[in-house]
Protein backbone atom coordinates (compact mmCIF):
# COMPACT_ATOMS: atom_id res chain seq x y z
CA UNK A 1 0.00 0.00 0.00
CA UNK A 2 1.45 3.60 -0.30
CA UNK A 3 0.12 6.32 1.31
CA UNK A 4 0.60 9.67 -0.30
CA UNK A 5 2.92 9.22 -2.81
CA UNK A 6 3.94 6.05 -0.20
CA UNK A 7 3.72 2.60 -1.12
CA UNK A 8 2.98 1.21 1.93
CA UNK A 9 0.16 -1.89 0.96
CA UNK A 10 2.40 -4.30 0.44
CA UNK A 11 2.47 -4.37 4.20
CA UNK A 12 -0.27 -6.53 5.79
CA UNK A 13 -0.39 -9.11 3.69
CA UNK A 14 3.19 -10.19 4.08
CA UNK A 15 4.47 -12.53 6.31
CA UNK A 16 7.19 -10.82 8.57
CA UNK A 17 4.56 -10.75 11.53
CA UNK A 18 4.98 -12.93 14.69
CA UNK A 19 1.16 -14.06 15.61
CA UNK A 20 0.05 -15.79 18.41
CA UNK A 21 -1.96 -18.69 18.72
CA UNK A 22 -5.52 -19.77 19.18
CA UNK A 23 -9.07 -18.84 20.84
CA UNK A 24 -9.54 -16.77 24.28
CA UNK A 25 -12.31 -14.33 25.77
CA UNK A 26 -10.40 -11.60 26.40
CA UNK A 27 -12.35 -9.95 29.89
CA UNK A 28 -11.80 -6.96 32.19
CA UNK A 29 -8.38 -7.53 33.56
CA UNK A 30 -6.95 -6.38 36.72
CA UNK A 31 -3.56 -4.97 35.57
CA UNK A 32 -1.16 -4.19 38.28
CA UNK A 33 2.20 -2.27 38.30
CA UNK A 34 4.16 -5.56 37.48
CA UNK A 35 2.28 -6.87 34.87
CA UNK A 36 1.91 -4.53 31.36
CA UNK A 37 -1.64 -5.08 30.22
CA UNK A 38 -0.14 -6.33 27.13
CA UNK A 39 1.43 -8.87 29.02
CA UNK A 40 -1.28 -9.85 30.80
CA UNK A 41 -3.49 -10.71 27.54
CA UNK A 42 -0.31 -12.40 25.93
CA UNK A 43 -1.01 -14.59 28.96
CA UNK A 44 -4.44 -15.50 28.39
CA UNK A 45 -4.20 -16.21 24.76
CA UNK A 46 -3.42 -20.10 24.25
CA UNK A 47 -0.14 -20.97 22.47
CA UNK A 48 0.40 -23.46 19.99
CA UNK A 49 3.36 -25.20 18.20
CA UNK A 50 5.67 -22.52 16.77
CA UNK A 51 6.16 -22.81 13.25
CA UNK A 52 9.24 -21.99 10.77
CA UNK A 53 9.85 -18.56 9.52
CA UNK A 54 8.60 -14.87 10.42
CA UNK A 55 5.08 -15.02 11.94
CA UNK A 56 6.41 -18.38 13.89
CA UNK A 57 7.23 -17.09 17.23
CA UNK A 58 3.56 -17.39 19.84
CA UNK A 59 4.82 -15.82 23.16
CA UNK A 60 5.06 -12.57 25.50
CA UNK A 61 8.46 -14.27 25.45
CA UNK A 62 9.14 -13.54 21.62
CA UNK A 63 7.85 -10.21 22.18
CA UNK A 64 10.43 -9.37 24.56
CA UNK A 65 12.94 -11.18 22.56
CA UNK A 66 12.19 -9.35 19.45
CA UNK A 67 12.00 -5.90 21.37
CA UNK A 68 16.12 -6.59 22.94
CA UNK A 69 16.77 -7.05 19.01
CA UNK A 70 14.90 -3.51 18.78
CA UNK A 71 16.99 -2.02 21.22
CA UNK A 72 20.34 -3.47 20.35
CA UNK A 73 19.34 -1.86 16.78
CA UNK A 74 18.53 1.57 17.98
CA UNK A 75 20.99 1.98 21.09
CA UNK A 76 23.20 5.35 20.50
CA UNK A 77 26.11 2.68 22.06
CA UNK A 78 27.71 0.28 19.47
CA UNK A 79 27.36 -2.81 19.65
CA UNK A 80 30.28 -4.73 21.78
CA UNK A 81 29.77 -7.90 20.41
CA UNK A 82 31.14 -9.15 17.63
CA UNK A 83 30.17 -9.78 14.48
CA UNK A 84 30.09 -13.65 13.55
CA UNK A 85 31.81 -14.63 10.53
CA UNK A 86 29.51 -17.32 9.31
CA UNK A 87 30.88 -16.72 5.01
CA UNK A 88 34.98 -17.24 4.95
CA UNK A 89 36.50 -16.89 1.35
CA UNK A 90 39.13 -19.55 0.19
CA UNK A 91 41.58 -18.54 -3.07
CA UNK A 92 41.42 -22.31 -4.12
CA UNK A 93 39.63 -24.87 -5.24
CA UNK A 94 37.39 -27.74 -2.85
CA UNK A 95 38.85 -30.29 -4.74
CA UNK A 96 42.60 -29.36 -3.84
CA UNK A 97 41.12 -28.85 0.12
CA UNK A 98 39.21 -31.49 0.84
CA UNK A 99 39.20 -35.27 -0.22
CA UNK A 100 37.06 -36.24 -3.17
CA UNK A 101 35.33 -38.63 -1.31
CA UNK A 102 33.61 -36.09 0.83
CA UNK A 103 32.25 -34.30 -1.94
CA UNK A 104 29.45 -36.37 -3.10
CA UNK A 105 25.77 -34.50 -4.13
CA UNK A 106 26.67 -30.97 -5.38
CA UNK A 107 23.57 -28.88 -5.66
CA UNK A 108 22.88 -26.17 -8.31
CA UNK A 109 21.26 -24.15 -5.62
CA UNK A 110 20.81 -24.14 -1.85
CA UNK A 111 17.77 -21.88 -0.59
CA UNK A 112 18.61 -21.22 3.19
CA UNK A 113 15.11 -20.05 4.63
CA UNK A 114 12.51 -22.06 3.64
CA UNK A 115 8.87 -20.51 4.45
CA UNK A 116 9.51 -18.01 2.05
CA UNK A 117 12.32 -19.36 0.27
CA UNK A 118 10.31 -22.38 -1.02
CA UNK A 119 8.59 -20.23 -3.79
CA UNK A 120 11.52 -18.95 -5.25
CA UNK A 121 13.30 -22.74 -4.62
CA UNK A 122 10.45 -24.44 -6.59
CA UNK A 123 10.62 -22.02 -9.42
CA UNK A 124 14.20 -22.78 -9.97
CA UNK A 125 13.66 -26.60 -9.61
CA UNK A 126 10.68 -26.40 -12.29
CA UNK A 127 13.41 -24.91 -14.72
CA UNK A 128 15.47 -27.67 -13.60
CA UNK A 129 18.24 -27.23 -11.27
CA UNK A 130 19.17 -29.34 -8.52
CA UNK A 131 17.79 -27.44 -5.33
CA UNK A 132 18.09 -27.86 -1.57
CA UNK A 133 16.68 -26.08 0.91
CA UNK A 134 17.93 -25.43 4.64
CA UNK A 135 15.66 -24.30 7.33
CA UNK A 136 15.91 -24.05 11.21
CA UNK A 137 12.02 -24.62 12.25
CA UNK A 138 9.95 -26.25 10.18
CA UNK A 139 8.69 -25.08 6.66
CA UNK A 140 4.87 -24.64 7.31
CA UNK A 141 2.80 -20.93 6.81
CA UNK A 142 1.30 -18.94 10.21
CA UNK A 143 -2.02 -19.46 11.10
CA UNK A 144 -2.49 -15.55 10.35
CA UNK A 145 -3.72 -14.85 6.60
CA UNK A 146 -1.84 -12.47 3.89
CA UNK A 147 -3.75 -10.01 2.38
CA UNK A 148 -3.15 -9.72 -1.12
CA UNK A 149 -4.34 -8.32 -4.34
CA UNK A 150 -5.53 -10.87 -7.47
CA UNK A 151 -2.72 -9.67 -9.96
CA UNK A 152 -0.37 -10.25 -7.06
CA UNK A 153 -1.16 -13.77 -6.43
CA UNK A 154 -1.88 -14.36 -10.29
CA UNK A 155 2.46 -13.80 -10.40
CA UNK A 156 2.54 -17.15 -8.68
CA UNK A 157 0.93 -18.62 -11.65
CA UNK A 158 2.94 -16.99 -14.27
CA UNK A 159 6.21 -17.95 -12.82
CA UNK A 160 4.43 -21.67 -13.01
CA UNK A 161 4.96 -22.73 -9.48
CA UNK A 162 0.63 -22.37 -9.05
CA UNK A 163 -2.22 -23.35 -10.50
CA UNK A 164 -5.26 -21.11 -11.48
CA UNK A 165 -7.35 -23.92 -9.22
CA UNK A 166 -5.11 -23.75 -6.30
CA UNK A 167 -6.00 -19.61 -5.76
CA UNK A 168 -9.78 -20.83 -4.87
CA UNK A 169 -8.30 -23.27 -2.26
CA UNK A 170 -6.03 -20.89 -0.73
CA UNK A 171 -8.07 -18.15 -0.75
CA UNK A 172 -10.68 -17.58 2.38
CA UNK A 173 -12.34 -14.37 1.87
CA UNK A 174 -12.91 -11.93 -0.73
CA UNK A 175 -13.98 -8.38 -0.19
CA UNK A 176 -14.63 -4.90 -0.81
CA UNK A 177 -14.36 -1.39 -1.40
CA UNK A 178 -10.99 -0.72 0.47
CA UNK A 179 -10.68 2.59 2.08
CA UNK A 180 -7.94 5.20 2.16
CA UNK A 181 -8.85 7.70 4.80
CA UNK A 182 -8.37 10.36 7.29
CA UNK A 183 -10.86 11.52 10.27
CA UNK A 184 -12.17 14.70 9.46
CA UNK A 185 -10.59 14.82 5.96
CA UNK A 186 -12.33 12.08 3.88
CA UNK A 187 -12.01 8.97 2.41
CA UNK A 188 -11.23 7.63 -0.56
CA UNK A 189 -12.39 4.38 -1.91
CA UNK A 190 -10.85 1.80 -4.24
CA UNK A 191 -11.88 -1.66 -5.60
CA UNK A 192 -9.34 -5.20 -5.65
CA UNK A 193 -6.39 -3.71 -3.43
CA UNK A 194 -4.80 -6.05 -1.13
CA UNK A 195 -8.80 -7.56 -1.03
CA UNK A 196 -8.29 -11.14 -1.15
CA UNK A 197 -7.10 -13.34 2.32
CA UNK A 198 -4.81 -15.95 1.62
CA UNK A 199 -4.18 -19.21 4.05
CA UNK A 200 -0.12 -18.86 4.68
CA UNK A 201 -0.55 -22.43 5.76
CA UNK A 202 -2.23 -23.86 2.78
CA UNK A 203 -0.19 -21.84 0.30
CA UNK A 204 3.06 -23.37 2.05
CA UNK A 205 2.39 -26.77 2.49
CA UNK A 206 1.27 -26.64 -1.48
CA UNK A 207 4.16 -25.39 -2.71
CA UNK A 208 6.23 -27.61 -0.20
CA UNK A 209 4.44 -31.04 -1.75
CA UNK A 210 5.12 -29.16 -5.63
CA UNK A 211 8.84 -28.73 -4.20
CA UNK A 212 8.98 -32.14 -3.58
CA UNK A 213 7.60 -33.86 -5.79
CA UNK A 214 9.56 -32.34 -8.42
CA UNK A 215 12.40 -33.93 -6.87
CA UNK A 216 13.61 -30.88 -4.51
CA UNK A 217 15.36 -32.06 -1.31
CA UNK A 218 14.63 -29.73 2.01
CA UNK A 219 16.93 -30.26 5.36
CA UNK A 220 14.60 -29.27 8.14
CA UNK A 221 15.53 -28.28 11.53
CA UNK A 222 18.70 -27.50 10.56
CA UNK A 223 20.54 -24.21 10.95
CA UNK A 224 23.57 -23.02 9.01
CA UNK A 225 26.49 -23.01 11.24
CA UNK A 226 29.23 -21.73 8.65
CA UNK A 227 29.76 -21.09 4.76
CA UNK A 228 33.23 -21.47 2.93
CA UNK A 229 33.70 -19.83 -0.55
CA UNK A 230 35.77 -21.66 -3.14
CA UNK A 231 36.59 -20.81 -6.41
CA UNK A 232 34.71 -23.92 -7.37
CA UNK A 233 31.83 -24.73 -5.38
CA UNK A 234 30.37 -23.31 -1.76
CA UNK A 235 30.60 -25.61 1.06
CA UNK A 236 27.73 -24.95 4.05
CA UNK A 237 28.23 -26.59 7.33
CA UNK A 238 24.69 -27.87 9.04
CA UNK A 239 25.01 -27.39 12.38
CA UNK A 240 28.65 -28.07 12.37
CA UNK A 241 28.11 -31.69 11.72
CA UNK A 242 26.98 -32.26 7.96
CA UNK A 243 28.58 -30.34 5.06
CA UNK A 244 26.13 -29.36 2.10
CA UNK A 245 27.47 -28.62 -0.99
CA UNK A 246 26.47 -26.09 -3.91
CA UNK A 247 27.30 -23.35 -6.93
CA UNK A 248 25.28 -20.78 -5.39
CA UNK A 249 23.75 -20.28 -1.90
CA UNK A 250 20.76 -17.70 -1.97
CA UNK A 251 19.82 -16.11 1.64
CA UNK A 252 16.08 -15.94 1.88
CA UNK A 253 16.78 -15.69 6.09
CA UNK A 254 15.22 -12.14 5.90
CA UNK A 255 15.79 -9.00 7.66
CA UNK A 256 17.61 -10.74 10.29
CA UNK A 257 19.39 -13.14 8.11
CA UNK A 258 23.20 -14.08 9.64
CA UNK A 259 25.07 -13.49 6.50
CA UNK A 260 23.15 -10.25 6.49
CA UNK A 261 24.58 -8.94 9.81
CA UNK A 262 28.46 -10.04 8.44
CA UNK A 263 27.94 -7.67 5.41
CA UNK A 264 26.45 -4.69 7.20
CA UNK A 265 28.79 -5.35 10.08
CA UNK A 266 27.46 -3.04 12.64
CA UNK A 267 25.87 0.02 10.15
CA UNK A 268 22.46 0.80 11.66
CA UNK A 269 19.38 0.90 9.64
CA UNK A 270 18.41 4.08 7.66
CA UNK A 271 14.77 3.73 9.18
CA UNK A 272 12.33 1.30 10.70
CA UNK A 273 8.81 -0.08 10.32
CA UNK A 274 7.08 -1.36 13.52
CA UNK A 275 3.65 -2.96 13.16
CA UNK A 276 1.49 -4.66 15.82
CA UNK A 277 -2.23 -5.84 15.74
CA UNK A 278 -4.66 -8.68 16.63
CA UNK A 279 -6.98 -10.94 14.60
CA UNK A 280 -10.49 -11.01 17.15
CA UNK A 281 -14.04 -11.94 16.93
CA UNK A 282 -16.72 -10.15 17.25
CA UNK A 283 -16.88 -7.01 15.16
CA UNK A 284 -20.30 -6.16 13.62
CA UNK A 285 -19.06 -4.11 10.69
CA UNK A 286 -16.53 -6.59 8.41
CA UNK A 287 -17.15 -6.11 4.51
CA UNK A 288 -14.75 -3.85 3.94
CA UNK A 289 -11.07 -2.87 4.26
CA UNK A 290 -8.79 0.00 5.58
CA UNK A 291 -5.86 0.12 3.07
CA UNK A 292 -4.75 2.97 5.17
CA UNK A 293 -6.28 4.91 7.89
CA UNK A 294 -5.27 8.00 10.22
CA UNK A 295 -7.43 9.81 12.99
CA UNK A 296 -4.67 10.75 15.22
CA UNK A 297 -2.17 13.19 14.99
CA UNK A 298 1.53 12.84 16.15
CA UNK A 299 1.74 11.69 19.47
CA UNK A 300 4.90 11.47 22.53
CA UNK A 301 5.79 8.29 23.77
CA UNK A 302 8.10 8.93 26.43
CA UNK A 303 11.12 10.23 24.62
CA UNK A 304 9.45 9.54 21.06
CA UNK A 305 7.33 10.71 18.68
CA UNK A 306 5.54 8.92 16.41
CA UNK A 307 2.64 9.53 13.79
CA UNK A 308 -0.08 5.97 14.06
CA UNK A 309 -1.50 4.61 10.96
CA UNK A 310 -3.97 1.94 10.98
CA UNK A 311 -5.48 -0.96 8.51
CA UNK A 312 -7.79 -3.54 9.03
CA UNK A 313 -9.31 -6.44 7.27
CA UNK A 314 -12.08 -8.97 7.76
CA UNK A 315 -10.56 -12.41 8.04
CA UNK A 316 -11.74 -15.52 6.44
CA UNK A 317 -12.29 -17.45 10.17
CA UNK A 318 -15.72 -16.32 10.75
CA UNK A 319 -18.24 -13.21 9.57
CA UNK A 320 -17.38 -11.49 12.61
CA UNK A 321 -14.15 -11.91 12.43
CA UNK A 322 -11.18 -9.03 11.70
CA UNK A 323 -7.71 -8.29 11.33
CA UNK A 324 -6.30 -4.53 13.09
CA UNK A 325 -2.87 -3.25 12.44
CA UNK A 326 -1.61 -0.35 14.12
CA UNK A 327 2.20 0.81 12.50
CA UNK A 328 4.51 3.66 12.54
CA UNK A 329 7.33 4.43 10.86
CA UNK A 330 10.83 5.92 12.56
CA UNK A 331 13.71 7.31 10.79
CA UNK A 332 15.57 8.39 13.50
CA UNK A 333 16.04 5.47 15.30
CA UNK A 334 16.90 7.65 18.74
CA UNK A 335 12.77 8.21 18.98
CA UNK A 336 12.02 4.58 18.28
CA UNK A 337 9.12 3.00 20.90
CA UNK A 338 9.22 -0.16 21.36
CA UNK A 339 6.71 -2.81 20.25
CA UNK A 340 4.87 -3.64 24.07
CA UNK A 341 4.69 -0.24 24.00
CA UNK A 342 2.97 -0.30 20.61
CA UNK A 343 0.37 -2.93 21.85
CA UNK A 344 -0.05 -0.74 25.35
CA UNK A 345 -1.55 1.86 23.21
CA UNK A 346 -3.22 -0.46 20.47
CA UNK A 347 -5.42 -1.74 23.00
CA UNK A 348 -6.34 1.65 24.22
CA UNK A 349 -7.03 3.12 20.85
CA UNK A 350 -8.41 0.52 18.53
CA UNK A 351 -11.68 0.30 20.09
CA UNK A 352 -12.31 3.88 19.22
CA UNK A 353 -11.03 2.82 15.57
CA UNK A 354 -13.19 0.68 15.25
CA UNK A 355 -15.86 1.46 17.44
CA UNK A 356 -16.34 -1.63 19.67
CA UNK A 357 -15.91 -2.44 23.54
CA UNK A 358 -12.05 -4.59 24.39
CA UNK A 359 -14.69 -6.61 26.48
CA UNK A 360 -16.67 -8.01 23.61
CA UNK A 361 -14.34 -8.95 21.63
CA UNK A 362 -12.65 -12.67 21.56
CA UNK A 363 -9.04 -12.25 20.75
CA UNK A 364 -7.91 -15.03 18.35
CA UNK A 365 -3.85 -13.74 17.57
CA UNK A 366 -1.69 -10.93 18.66
CA UNK A 367 0.79 -10.19 15.72
CA UNK A 368 3.79 -7.65 16.05
CA UNK A 369 6.97 -7.28 13.63
CA UNK A 370 9.57 -4.54 13.25
CA UNK A 371 11.13 -3.98 9.02
CA UNK A 372 14.34 -2.41 9.55
CA UNK A 373 15.12 -0.58 6.27
CA UNK A 374 18.82 0.43 4.47
CA UNK A 375 19.24 3.31 1.41
CA UNK A 376 21.54 1.14 -0.21
CA UNK A 377 19.15 -1.60 -1.51
CA UNK A 378 18.76 -4.41 -3.01
CA UNK A 379 21.66 -5.43 -1.00
CA UNK A 380 24.98 -5.75 -3.79
CA UNK A 381 26.61 -9.73 -3.51
CA UNK A 382 29.18 -8.97 -1.53
CA UNK A 383 30.59 -12.69 -1.92
CA UNK A 384 30.79 -14.82 -4.77
CA UNK A 385 28.34 -17.91 -4.55
CA UNK A 386 26.02 -16.29 -2.47
CA UNK A 387 23.29 -13.71 -3.44
CA UNK A 388 20.30 -12.57 -0.75
CA UNK A 389 16.73 -12.61 -1.84
CA UNK A 390 13.47 -11.22 -0.18
CA UNK A 391 13.50 -9.40 2.58
CA UNK A 392 17.30 -10.15 3.12
CA UNK A 393 18.01 -7.99 0.18
CA UNK A 394 15.70 -5.08 0.91
CA UNK A 395 13.75 -5.33 -2.38
CA UNK A 396 11.23 -4.74 -0.32
CA UNK A 397 10.21 -0.78 -0.06
CA UNK A 398 11.13 1.41 2.90
CA UNK A 399 7.66 2.00 3.76
CA UNK A 400 6.22 -1.23 3.08
CA UNK A 401 6.52 -4.30 5.09
CA UNK A 402 8.07 -6.63 2.96
CA UNK A 403 7.68 -10.70 2.55
CA UNK A 404 5.53 -12.20 0.21
CA UNK A 405 3.85 -9.64 -1.77
CA UNK A 406 7.74 -7.77 -2.60
CA UNK A 407 8.88 -11.57 -3.36
CA UNK A 408 5.41 -12.09 -5.74
CA UNK A 409 6.65 -8.88 -8.06
CA UNK A 410 9.84 -10.22 -8.63
CA UNK A 411 9.94 -13.78 -8.57
CA UNK A 412 9.49 -14.37 -11.90
CA UNK A 413 12.46 -11.73 -12.33
CA UNK A 414 14.77 -13.27 -9.91
CA UNK A 415 14.06 -17.05 -10.95
CA UNK A 416 15.08 -16.21 -14.68
CA UNK A 417 18.33 -14.28 -13.72
CA UNK A 418 19.77 -17.02 -11.28
CA UNK A 419 18.63 -19.71 -13.55
CA UNK A 420 21.15 -17.96 -16.17
CA UNK A 421 23.59 -16.89 -13.79
CA UNK A 422 24.11 -20.60 -12.49
CA UNK A 423 24.19 -22.44 -15.74
CA UNK A 424 26.56 -20.14 -17.61
CA UNK A 425 28.59 -19.86 -14.00
CA UNK A 426 28.26 -16.33 -13.38
CA UNK A 427 28.25 -16.65 -9.74
CA UNK A 428 31.21 -14.23 -9.00
CA UNK A 429 29.85 -11.13 -6.56
CA UNK A 430 30.07 -8.33 -9.89
CA UNK A 431 27.58 -10.80 -11.84
CA UNK A 432 25.39 -11.77 -9.22
CA UNK A 433 24.74 -8.44 -8.04
CA UNK A 434 23.24 -7.57 -11.93
CA UNK A 435 20.40 -9.38 -10.40
CA UNK A 436 19.87 -6.79 -7.80
CA UNK A 437 20.39 -3.69 -9.41
CA UNK A 438 19.98 -0.19 -8.41
CA UNK A 439 16.09 1.01 -8.72
CA UNK A 440 15.87 4.66 -8.90
CA UNK A 441 12.04 4.17 -7.59
CA UNK A 442 12.98 1.73 -4.42
CA UNK A 443 15.49 4.23 -3.90
CA UNK A 444 13.05 7.15 -4.49
CA UNK A 445 10.51 5.58 -1.81
CA UNK A 446 12.86 6.99 0.97
CA UNK A 447 11.43 10.27 0.89
CA UNK A 448 8.23 9.22 1.62
CA UNK A 449 9.16 7.23 4.63
CA UNK A 450 10.83 10.72 5.81
CA UNK A 451 7.05 12.17 5.00
CA UNK A 452 5.29 9.61 7.43
CA UNK A 453 7.15 9.67 10.67
CA UNK A 454 6.99 12.16 13.16
CA UNK A 455 9.42 14.73 13.06
CA UNK A 456 11.36 16.69 15.69
CA UNK A 457 10.70 19.76 13.89
CA UNK A 458 8.46 22.31 16.42
CA UNK A 459 7.96 24.05 13.48
CA UNK A 460 6.00 21.23 11.65
CA UNK A 461 2.57 20.91 13.33
CA UNK A 462 1.42 17.77 14.56
CA UNK A 463 -1.77 17.22 12.15
CA UNK A 464 0.86 17.74 9.06
CA UNK A 465 1.41 14.09 8.10
CA UNK A 466 -2.31 13.69 7.85
CA UNK A 467 -2.55 16.59 6.15
CA UNK A 468 -0.12 15.90 3.40
CA UNK A 469 -1.28 12.49 3.38
CA UNK A 470 -4.78 13.61 2.43
CA UNK A 471 -3.66 16.04 0.03
CA UNK A 472 -1.79 13.79 -1.70
CA UNK A 473 -4.44 11.12 -2.18
CA UNK A 474 -6.85 13.60 -3.44
CA UNK A 475 -4.80 14.75 -6.42
CA UNK A 476 -4.12 11.02 -7.03
CA UNK A 477 -7.68 10.13 -7.44
CA UNK A 478 -8.58 13.13 -9.51
CA UNK A 479 -6.00 11.69 -11.83
CA UNK A 480 -7.60 8.26 -11.87
CA UNK A 481 -6.67 4.80 -11.63
CA UNK A 482 -3.35 4.39 -13.71
CA UNK A 483 -1.45 7.35 -10.91
CA UNK A 484 -3.43 5.91 -7.98
CA UNK A 485 -3.30 2.08 -8.10
CA UNK A 486 0.29 1.99 -8.99
CA UNK A 487 0.57 3.68 -5.49
CA UNK A 488 -1.63 1.44 -3.45
CA UNK A 489 0.20 -1.37 -4.42
CA UNK A 490 3.91 -0.25 -3.64
CA UNK A 491 5.14 0.78 -7.34
CA UNK A 492 6.84 3.72 -7.58
CA UNK A 493 6.56 5.11 -11.83
CA UNK A 494 7.74 8.58 -13.36
CA UNK A 495 4.53 9.98 -14.99
CA UNK A 496 2.17 8.97 -11.97
CA UNK A 497 4.61 10.82 -9.51
CA UNK A 498 5.05 13.36 -11.63
CA UNK A 499 1.45 14.39 -12.53
CA UNK A 500 0.95 14.31 -8.49
CA UNK A 501 3.56 16.49 -7.59
CA UNK A 502 2.59 18.74 -9.89
CA UNK A 503 -1.18 18.81 -9.37
CA UNK A 504 -0.25 19.18 -5.31
CA UNK A 505 2.36 22.32 -6.89
CA UNK A 506 -0.60 24.24 -8.63
CA UNK A 507 -3.75 23.63 -6.54
CA UNK A 508 -1.95 23.81 -2.96
CA UNK A 509 1.46 25.49 -3.32
CA UNK A 510 1.13 26.46 0.23
CA UNK A 511 2.05 23.29 1.53
CA UNK A 512 5.58 23.05 0.15
CA UNK A 513 7.23 24.61 2.86
CA UNK A 514 6.38 22.45 5.44
CA UNK A 515 7.28 19.55 3.09
CA UNK A 516 10.70 21.37 3.55
CA UNK A 517 10.32 21.67 7.48
CA UNK A 518 9.12 18.04 7.28
CA UNK A 519 11.85 16.27 5.78
CA UNK A 520 14.60 18.63 5.47
CA UNK A 521 16.44 20.04 2.40
CA UNK A 522 19.10 17.17 1.96
CA UNK A 523 16.65 15.05 1.98
CA UNK A 524 15.08 16.33 -1.28
CA UNK A 525 17.95 16.67 -2.90
CA UNK A 526 19.08 13.23 -2.68
CA UNK A 527 15.40 12.48 -3.69
CA UNK A 528 15.78 15.15 -6.67
CA UNK A 529 18.36 12.41 -8.11
CA UNK A 530 16.49 9.59 -7.50
CA UNK A 531 13.49 11.21 -9.26
CA UNK A 532 15.73 12.38 -12.27
CA UNK A 533 17.01 8.65 -12.54
CA UNK A 534 13.47 7.08 -12.36
CA UNK A 535 12.31 9.15 -15.41
CA UNK A 536 15.67 8.52 -16.96
CA UNK A 537 15.05 4.59 -16.21
CA UNK A 538 11.46 5.17 -17.67
CA UNK A 539 13.27 6.27 -21.04
CA UNK A 540 15.40 3.49 -20.92
CA UNK A 541 13.20 0.78 -20.32
CA UNK A 542 10.21 2.15 -23.33
CA UNK A 543 12.06 2.87 -25.95
CA UNK A 544 16.03 1.59 -25.70
CA UNK A 545 14.84 -1.62 -24.41
CA UNK A 546 12.94 -2.37 -27.68
CA UNK A 547 15.35 -1.28 -29.96
CA UNK A 548 18.51 -3.56 -28.14
CA UNK A 549 17.03 -6.86 -27.14
CA UNK A 550 16.52 -8.21 -31.15
CA UNK A 551 20.07 -7.46 -31.38
CA UNK A 552 21.82 -9.41 -27.57
CA UNK A 553 21.44 -12.62 -29.64
CA UNK A 554 24.50 -11.78 -31.84
CA UNK A 555 26.64 -11.14 -28.08
CA UNK A 556 28.62 -13.46 -26.20
CA UNK A 557 27.00 -15.28 -23.61
CA UNK A 558 28.52 -13.51 -20.59
CA UNK A 559 26.98 -9.99 -21.98
CA UNK A 560 23.93 -11.86 -22.69
CA UNK A 561 23.37 -12.35 -19.44
CA UNK A 562 24.47 -8.65 -18.13
CA UNK A 563 21.77 -7.41 -21.25
CA UNK A 564 18.82 -9.35 -19.88
CA UNK A 565 19.81 -7.71 -16.09
CA UNK A 566 20.08 -4.19 -17.47
CA UNK A 567 16.30 -4.81 -19.25
CA UNK A 568 15.25 -6.53 -16.06
CA UNK A 569 16.77 -3.14 -13.97
CA UNK A 570 15.23 -0.73 -16.48
CA UNK A 571 11.85 -2.51 -15.92
CA UNK A 572 11.27 -2.58 -12.37
CA UNK A 573 13.61 0.01 -11.56
CA UNK A 574 11.09 2.35 -13.45
CA UNK A 575 7.79 0.63 -12.48
CA UNK A 576 6.85 -0.76 -15.51
CA UNK A 577 6.03 -4.29 -14.66
CA UNK A 578 3.30 -3.04 -12.98
CA UNK A 579 0.67 -4.86 -14.25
Amino acid sequence: MQAGSVALVHGLMCPAFLPLGALHRYRSLTVNAAVSKTQEILGNVSINGEVGGAGGAYSYEALKRLDRIRLSICSPKPDTNETIELVKRFPSTCRHSQSENEIQEIFDVLVCGGTLGIFLATALRTKGLRVGIIEKNVIKGRAQEWNISMNELLELVEAGILERDDIEQISVIKFNPNRCGFEGKGDIWVEDILNLGVLPAKLVEIMRRRFLSLGGVIFEGQSVANICIYDDVAVLEIDKEKKLYSRLIIDAMGNFSPIVKQIRSKRKPDGMCLVVGTCSRGFKENVTSDVIFSNLPVKTIEDSRVQYFWEAFPSGSGPTDRTTYLFTYVDDLRGCPSLEQLLDDYWDLMPAYQGVQLDDLEILRVIFGMFPAYRDSPLPAAFDRILQVGDASGIQSPVSFGGFCSMTRHLKRLATGIYEAVRGDYVDSYSLSKINPYMPNLSASWLFLRSMSASRNPDVSPDFINELLHINFQCMQKLGDPVLRPFLQDIIQFTPLAKTLGLISITRPEILPSIFKQVGIPAVLEWSVHFFMLGYYTFLSSFLDPLMRPWIDVLPDKQKYEWRRNFDAWKYGSGLDYK
